[in-house]
């Protein structure tokens, strides 16, 4: 049986748009797992749907064979099992960092509230922070204080809803690298919406990618990269070069060896920008209205020098539109 187990959930907001469509997961316990998306493709509604605090037209959410149940059938929506977090951290201003991890704890035994405050403190590395307000706290301090809120409760399920959009590069890169750690020490299940792939790939091993509603792609990360099935769930890994009088083959910046002297397609670079590792070519294909992007090694072309390009063809991936 599996830990957390969706079956058939169906939502439509104002008996037209259909936010999700008959959608079906399983995830075993312990596993960290991402749901992207574009905006509307139903993430959030999945999140409100799986904590039991939105109303589903069909399907069912079980957390190991218990069904969970919705504000409909629940005198008070949502379980401590199951803890939302969103973007929008919900710190309370004017209590500290410690008064705000362990507010959930009001009503319990005092010894355990004050060790469970005390464990999560240390966790987090927030033992310093313990009396300082949010508003003295940099943007990821504040997130790491509302994950260890949502934790001391010591739930099953931890729920993300792009919790660090909000958060710079380098800010979000380190925090993320933290959690990461926190959360393979505490063994808990997490599932995080994101439209950013960087996200999912730095602290999640699994992949659910929606679209209007409909899973199109689940499974490990490496999996769904190497085998992405559509142009859409491949797109969200990086840029897609069409090949030339070839529909629905296509090629990774990253699969396309190129040269200045010869190789299967000529093209003209148009942008020329540095990367740390590569430079990013933009090229212009003939019998192709966009332009590849390609990546060389090699810091000797400028923008208007011609350029070859070969490919294996084990490395073209044949994608479905949607």
């Amino acid at each position: 049986m599996s830990y957390l187990k969706i079956e058939g959930l169906t939502k439509t907001y104002n008996g037209e748009l259909k936010a999700l469509n008959a959608l079906s997961l399983n995830i075993s316990k312990g596993e960290r797992w991402s749901i992207i998306g574009a905006s509307g493709s139903g993430k959030s509604t999945l999140l409100k749907l799986i904590a039991g605090m939105e109303v589903q037209d069909e399907g069912v959410v079980y957390l190991e064979g218990e069904k969970i149940l919705n504000p409909d059938q629940k005198l008070v929506a949502g379980y401590d099992e199951l803890q939302l977090v969103k973007q929008d951290n919900g710190l309370f201003p004017l209590s500290t960092v410690a008064e705000n991890i362990s507010r959930p704890l009001l009503q319990y035994d005092k010894d355990y509230a004050t060790e469970r405050l005390e464990t999560l403190l240390q966790v987090f590395g927030l033992e310093d922070k313990r009396d300082k307000f949010p508003r003295q706290l940099s943007g990821g301090q504040q997130q790491k204080v509302a994950i260890a809120r949502a934790l001391s409760l010591e739930p099953q399920v931890l729920l993300l809803d792009e919790p660090f959009s909000s958060l710079d590069s380098l800010q979000k890169r380190g925090l993320l690298d933290e959690l990461n750690l926190i959360f393979k020490e505490l063994e808990i299940t997490v599932i995080m919406v994101t439209h950013d792939i960087q996200d999912a790939l730095l602290l999640t091993e699994n992949l659910c990618v929606l679209s209007e509603g409909k899973l199109l792609r689940q499974g490990k990360v490496k999996d769904v990269y190497q085998n992405p099935e559509t142009a859409y769930v491949a797109g969200f890994f990086g840029p897609l070069n069409g090949v030339p009088g070839k529909p629905n083959q296509y090629l990774r910046p990253s699969s396309i060896e190129n040269s200045t002297e010869k190789g299967k397609l000529k093209g003209k670079v148009l942008l020329n920008r540095y990367f740390p590792e590569y430079d990013l070519l933009t090229v212009e294909v003939p019998g192709k209205a966009l332009p590849w992007q390609i990546t060389r090694t090699e810091r000797d072309i400028p923008e208007g020098a011609t350029i070859y390009m070969n490919w294996e063809e084990d490395k073209v991936l044949i994608l479905e539109d949607i």
